[in-house]
């Protein structure tokens, strides 16, 4: 199975980035993490997304706040999907973040999940190494099965309490 990077600005996005990991684990894929900066450390995080493919990445998430350049950053030197987690903070509290992740180049696109979204960042990279992974889809599939077990007990449960 391939690998997903996990990429954040700042160590002060680990909070939410760690729900990211904590779902790649509950589906069993492998990944690394680690703090690159599109500003602060450029030539490192180019020189990872060159390097991904054949390092044995297939999709990379990349989180950062405000200015968040680092998804652009990735997604301009690698091919493979890059998924952006827009960071809340700053002046405009994420919709900085929001914008700067989601407003790409054409032919340089960055999937982007909502402000925060570190758990559908890891969905959406499931889902796409899923395609040629029928185990993972399997998986995929069950973890949905679940979501609805869960929304069907809290219905009931609501039933009770209301004695219908």
């Amino acid at each position: 199975m391939k690998k997903v990077a996990v990429i954040m600005g700042s160590d002060s996005d680990w909070p939410v980035v760690k729900g990211a990991c904590t779902q790649l684990d509950e589906l069993g894929i492998p990944y690394e993490a680690h703090i690159m900066s599109a500003h602060r450390t450029p030539a490192a995080a180019a020189e990872f997304a060159k390097n991904a493919r054949n390092n044995g990445f297939g999709v990379l998430i990349c989180a950062a706040g405000m200015a968040a350049h680092l998804a652009g950053a990735f997604a301009g030197n690698s091919t493979l999907p890059v998924i952006g987690i827009p960071m809340k903070g700053g002046v405009m509290d994420g919709l900085d973040a929001l914008l700067a992740t989601v407003q790409m180049p054409s032919g340089i696109p960055v999937a982007t999940v909502a402000v925060g979204g570190a758990k559908n960042a890891a969905v959406l990279a499931a889902q796409i190494l899923a395609v040629s992974d029928h185990s993972l889809a399997a998986k995929l599939d069950q973890a949905r099965e679940n979501m609805a077990q869960q929304i069907a007990e809290k219905e009931a449960k609501l039933q009770a309490e209301l004695g219908t």
